[in-house]
């Protein structure tokens, strides 16, 4: 591990030369690659310095401990002594935190598809719900949110809903929201008081910048017709609809939100896009290791990863095993307790692995 950290050290450092030269200042292509690389490990390197000078304050207490001294200095040096003992272990652990590999994609916006499952209008309106949910947590991060493209359902919510989430890091935090979500509660239009149970399915993708995924002009088609609204009515009589088609993967995007044919275009592209590269992304992910597939957050997306008990108020997420009696509050968008838990669960997953691997 050491060994790795001093390589981590020695790159920071040959980075703030290049960073200091006037030709890689002048080049803002290899300005801003640099600082990323600077800026993404800078943490890991301060956390490295403090252990180093924490090990080293710890050898100055033992050397003195095997000095002759009065009784109370020994006291003294000894709490000295256990307190950078503990110190140590703290910044140990940190650091192999620090050394996971990091998910590429972390930093990332991100595009999201729920769509009502199974379950008829329920589903559809807890698609809504959950559209709602997840807003209101972005808009407690300072994150934007964009609405791409919705059909809503005549019932209330939505048949399908696209959306971005624009925000430094929105892809950390969501990509545990890939799969089946399933709900339990009396419907409003159940007479009898029965309990319902549907689901809705999320998509969580991270948005792809154009220099990341390559697809060339002749792969897509593009079929243009006139939007229509609820109900089937036109809602303008120019073809500025989209339907855009990657013809390699067969995968299909039509967009009709916008009234201009231009900007419905742009958001199909960046929904392809992303959609090619998530089917690029998992079918390496197979071929690398198809049983070491992680259970968090590259979840199969028809696989049940949470349910909503609104009778009892409780929130169960099933693959780890966390229920909590705070429903009214998750769905209000404090889905921290949730995430973190999440995250802390991955990490702990991907230190047995490189311990495995050590």
């Amino acid at each position: 591990m050491f060994d790795k950290l001093q390589a981590v050290e020695d790159r920071y450092e040959k980075l703030n030369e290049l960073l200091s030269d006037p030709d890689i200042v002048n080049d803002a292509k290899k300005l801003r690659q640099y600082s990323k690389e600077q800026s993404d490990i800078q943490e890991t390197v301060e956390v490295y310095r403090e252990y180093k000078k924490t090990k080293a304050e710890l050898e100055e207490a033992r050397e003195m401990l095997e000095e002759k001294l009065d009784p109370e200095m020994h006291e003294l040096v000894k709490e000295e002594f256990n307190t950078l003992k503990g110190k140590i272990e703290d910044l140990e652990q940190q650091l192999k935190i620090l050394l996971i590999p990091k998910d590429p994609n972390d930093d990332k916006n991100v595009i999201m598809e729920i769509r009502g499952a199974a379950g008829g209008d329920e589903a559809n309106i807890f698609a809504g719900d959950l559209f709602r949910m997840y807003t209101r947590y972005a808009e407690s991060q300072g994150w934007k949110v964009e609405v791409m493209e919705a059909s809503p359902s005549p019932s209330g919510g939505y048949k399908e809903i696209i959306f971005m989430i624009n925000g430094h890091g929105a892809y950390s935090k969501f990509k545990f929201e890939n799969g089946a979500h399933r709900v339990q509660r009396v419907p409003q239009t159940e007479s009898q008081g029965r309990i319902h149970t549907s689901t809705a399915t999320v998509a969580v993708l991270p948005e792809v910048e154009e220099v990341e995924v390559e697809i060339h002009e002749k792969d897509i088609r593009v079929d243009t017709f006139a939007s229509s609204g609820a109900g089937g009515q036109s809602v303008n009589t120019t073809m500025s609809a989209v339907r855009m088609t990657h013809i390699p993967t067969g995968i299909v995007v039509s967009m009709q939100d916008e009234r201009s044919q231009i900007k419905n275009r742009e958001k199909a592209l960046r929904i392809l896009r992303a959609r090619v590269a998530d089917l690029y992304n998992r079918e390496k992910q197979q071929e690398l290791d198809a049983a070491r597939k992680s259970a968090v957050g590259t979840g199969d997306r028809s696989e049940r990863i949470r349910t909503y008990n609104y009778p009892q108020n409780r929130v169960t997420d099933h693959r780890i095993g966390l229920t909590i009696q705070k429903l009214d509050q998750v769905m209000e968008g404090k889905l921290d307790e949730i995430i973190d838990a999440l995250i802390m669960d991955e990490q702990a997953s991907k230190l047995a692995q490189l311990n495995e691997e050590a």
